[in-house]
């Protein structure tokens, strides 16, 4: 890898599709020059990110529809944690929702959300935890290295996406789920989904993240990385939610709509 490099950084640059497998593979040195820059450099991860994630939605919802159409239903990870009725209740909700807004226009919304807000929102929060034990980051520059530490997800969603694509059908046993204990209930169905997050893309995101801030923080190894620990256990804890929010709502009564 001694062939990458990080070329300067040009006022008012915004694209820096040059800095992709430094960011990956050399992360010291390339996260020394991003955290060092004031101004918004965030807009490549960003968009790689919100492409690759528009790709792996909408082969997965060409799977899905394929699917309804000859009649199989695909159940989402931590199928096997739902109650017999939460089961029936998804079936029915799965043959109403069926339409294309449900299978395209949707997760593909949900997809373009979940990468700007989860970036904000771990950004934003790293930066008050450094803040507090010290640090002298501003919000533009935590944001910075907050977004290029969010690139091995996007390889997570190119690999997704290809063995999708070549087994033809959707995934799963995502990350650790396999490794969940078994049984019904909500407990079970919140650890099934936390595990299911837990790979080694999220362990490289995590150590991106850490080297990055620790960059120029201006505090110590400790004092940064127990702001990043802090932070990213609090968000992965709340990883879990959305699939307690489905579990809830696979109780309600569904219609189908008109579309």
């Amino acid at each position: 890898m001694s062939d990458l490099s990080v070329s300067p950084y040009e006022p008012g640059g915004r694209w820096r599709f040059n800095w992709v497998l430094p960011v990956l593979f050399q992360p010291r040195r390339t996260f020394t020059q991003i955290v060092e820059m004031d101004t918004a450099v965030w807009h490549t991860p960003i968009l790689i990110l919100i492409l690759t994630g528009l790709v792996r939605t909408l082969v997965q919802g060409g799977l899905k529809a394929a699917a309804a159409a000859s009649g199989q239903i695909s159940f989402p990870p931590g199928w096997e944690y739902y109650t017999p009725e939460q089961q029936a209740q998804f079936q029915q909700a799965m043959t109403a929702t069926s339409g294309p807004v449900f299978t395209y226009l949707l997760p593909a919304v949900m997809a373009v959300l979940g990468v700007y807000l989860g970036w904000l929102l771990l950004g934003w929060l790293l930066h008050l935890g450094l803040t507090l034990l010290g640090g002298r980051l501003s919000s533009q520059q935590v944001l910075n290295v907050t977004a290029w530490s969010l690139l091995p997800f996007a390889l997570r969603d190119v690999v997704r996406t290809v063995a999708m694509w070549n087994n033809g059908q959707e995934l799963t046993s995502l990350g650790l789920s396999g490794f969940a204990p078994t049984g019904e209930g909500l407990t079970f169905l919140y650890l099934a989904a936390l595990l299911a997050f837990v790979d080694i893309y999220l362990l490289w995101h995590w150590l991106l993240l850490g080297k990055g801030l620790n960059a120029g923080a201006n505090l110590s190894k400790l004092k940064t990385w127990t702001a990043v620990l802090l932070t990213v256990f609090v968000l992965f804890l709340l990883r879990g939610v959305p699939a307690l929010i489905s579990a809830q709502f696979s109780d309600l009564t569904v219609i189908r709509p008109f579309f």
